[in-house]
């Protein structure tokens, strides 16, 4: 599968809130494309949404690095941060 086709099976599991099965998709799309920077955010937000927040900062950080212009990107840093308590 192309990593759209991956990306788009992701975001179906999202939208169902499946995810584990989004989580198992997504990274597939950023291993063929690791500049695909919204299957970055869309792992990013699986993993905060599933408790995850330290996988959540990792692929944050990296669609922020990716992405620096993004406002999106800093919006979920700053949401992980909050539920890490590392910021108010």
């Amino acid at each position: 599968m192309s990593p759209e086709e991956h990306y788009r099976k992701g975001m179906e599991h999202f939208g169902e809130d499946q995810l584990e099965p989004a989580i198992e998709e997504l990274p597939q799309a950023v291993f063929k494309d690791p500049d695909f920077g919204d299957a970055l955010h869309a792992l990013t937000m699986c993993y905060f949404h599933n408790g995850n927040f330290d996988q959540a900062l990792r692929y944050g950080k990296q669609f922020s690095a990716l992405e620096p212009t993004n406002p999106l990107a800093y919006t979920s840093l700053s949401m992980i941060y909050n539920a890490k308590g590392m910021i108010q």
